[in-house]
């Protein structure tokens, strides 16, 4: 296994497993499911360096990405110190294998080197599977609240309740 940026001639990769994961949220969490990201902005992270992929045998296995603000989001919490993961989506031949746990590894890794005290993710709806998943790989749950303005951010955070997750670095 290895975590590498992201590529640009991994962008037809990055949108399958993007599908594969709105697909598996259809079975397993119908509600909210992800929209159809644009392709500006995945071409923006990449050439940001904020798009990454663990590779296995070849194989793209996992994708995630960061950002270093997340304004509507976390509102209050915007002005701390913090590296924010979204859209973590993993290769349903790789399932199973814990990737969280490794993205929480190279963060920890990655934030410190950067002088970042934070580490912080999100999702909407209640999924107490999910909860407990992230609680396991390390995140504090920090409640649950609807967001006061979504209108810069994808569909699915309209109207739905999102759950907080930090972890805090010495």
């Amino acid at each position: 296994m290895i975590i590498l940026n992201s590529e640009l001639n991994d962008i037809t990769a990055i949108f399958k497993l993007y599908q594969l994961a709105t697909d598996f949220q259809k079975i397993k969490f119908p509600g909210n499911l992800w929209p159809v990201f644009g392709k500006e902005l995945i071409i923006q992270e990449i050439n940001e360096n904020r798009q990454f992929k663990i590779v296995i045998d070849h194989k793209i296995a996992c994708i995630w990405a960061i950002t270093y603000q997340d304004a509507q989001i976390w509102e209050d919490s915007e002005n701390e110190s913090a590296l924010y993961i979204h859209r973590i989506a993993t290769n349903p031949e790789f399932r199973g294998r814990n990737f969280v746990q490794s993205i929480v590894d190279w963060s920890k890794n990655f934030a410190q080197k950067q002088n970042i005290n934070f580490i912080r993710l999100d999702t909407c709806g209640r999924n107490d599977q999910l909860i407990n998943h992230y609680k396991k790989c390390g995140f504090n749950f920090l409640g649950m609240k609807k967001l006061k303005n979504t209108s810069e951010l994808p569909s699915h955070y309209h109207d739905a309740e999102v759950c907080y997750f930090e972890i805090e670095l010495a």
